[in-house]
């Protein structure tokens, strides 16, 4: 028999080992219109503005600082080599192409929302001064074994000449600001390997906070408690969820990911949040729980399980507010209590992201580990 789960019971199996809602397809109940205009971009042109960062293409969740304050939720390159050579090939001969989605920044820069695959394959093929652009290889045989410095003259002035039409989306903030520009992207993003709801909020809300995720993201307790990184950013969300139900749990309302979204929105740049009060938290709370309840305490099942993550790490957290755990041994005993409860088991298994199961859970965990000596 197929076993058949409902909207909200769907899970992420085959991306990680993680049990939680499918936040992609919560709707927005109140999607707002957007404004956007169409423009047509010479190669030469879009290929000048991706090299001054007009045109910003950010990478995916980088590592360190970049020179624009738009950090990525573009997913790593992903064309093969022959894709590459067909598309400038296509350009060369005159074929129709696909278009290309950005939005306006505050800033007025350029973020790509669709196109990066196409865009950073004409910036790699015109090259720069310390990296010569690439030859075609798997094209017709009167372009075979050609970099743009070895095009003739024609056929350089073609493909500099060609055009690309280009959708701009308007960064409007009484029309939905950033969240009209998410749920742009998110219909646009319907590719095989669809982005996180995360994967988009990393560039859409980037700044301070977004640079602290990530930074606690490799806490040694939380990686022991939750085991390896996510390449879907599930650990880093989670850390972001710790924080907005800690903080903001009174003003919870679905959709989660709107949730969310407001609370990085809000806090982008640190503004509003002891941030540092956030990070002792998070530390403390995280090696209590790894040291005196373990791994099990975010898996109801062999998976880790993001509503009980919720409801364990706001529980604790809000037992350490109280004062020194003198008992912390009993923290153990208060989980295994807490998740033999079956109302407890419904709120962390069934329709997650309701309003009343996630104030139930985290109310559970709280009275469970309030009681610990």
């Amino acid at each position: 028999m197929t076993d058949l789960k409902s909207v909200d019971e769907q899970v992420s199996e085959a991306e990680e080992d993680l049990v939680d809602l499918d936040e992609r397809i919560e709707p927005f109940p109140d999607a707002q219109p957007v404004a956007y205009f169409g423009t047509d971009f010479d190669v030469h042109g879009l290929v000048r503005r991706l090299n001054q960062a007009d045109i910003v293409i950010p990478n995916f969740d980088p590592a360190g600082a970049t020179d624009s304050d738009l950090e990525g939720f573009q997913r790593s390159f992903v064309w093969r080599k022959y894709q590459m050579d067909r598309f400038i090939e296509s350009l060369l001969l005159g074929y129709p192409v696909p278009g290309i989605f950005l939005v306006q920044q505050p800033d007025k820069k350029l973020l790509v929302l669709d196109g990066q695959q196409r865009l950073r394959s004409l910036q790699a093929f015109y090259g720069t001064t310390a990296a010569p652009g690439f030859a075609l290889d798997d094209v017709a045989d009167a372009y075979a074994g050609a970099t743009y410095d070895t095009l003739s003259e024609e056929d350089r002035r073609t493909l500099d000449n060609t055009f690309i039409h280009g959708t701009i989306v308007k960064y409007d903030p009484e029309q939905g600001g950033d969240d009209a520009v998410y749920q742009v992207f998110e219909r646009l993003n319907t590719g095989g390997a669809n982005l996180t709801p995360h994967e988009i909020r990393v560039a859409l809300y980037s700044g301070e906070f977004v640079r602290l995720l990530r930074d606690l993201n490799g806490d040694v307790n939380w990686r022991k408690l939750y085991g390896p990184r996510s390449n879907r950013l599930k650990d880093q969300e989670l850390i972001l969820r710790f924080a907005a139900f800690r903080l903001n749990s009174e003003n919870y309302k679905r959709p989660l990911k709107r949730f969310l979204n407001d609370f990085v929105g809000d806090h982008r740049n640190g503004a509003g949040i002891d941030m540092k009060g956030l990070t002792e938290s998070f530390q403390d709370v995280c090696k209590v729980i790894a040291t005196h309840i373990g791994r099990r305490a975010f898996r109801a099942t062999g998976q880790v399980n993001a509503a009980l993550v919720d409801a364990v790490m706001f529980g604790v957290a809000e037992r350490h507010d109280q004062g020194v755990i003198k008992e912390p041994e009993k923290l153990g005993e208060a989980f295994d209590a807490l998740v033999k409860q079956q109302e407890f088991l419904t709120a962390i298994g069934r329709a997650t992201a309701d309003e009343d199961r996630v104030a139930r859970r985290l109310t559970m965990a709280k009275d469970s580990f309030g009681v610990v000596p």
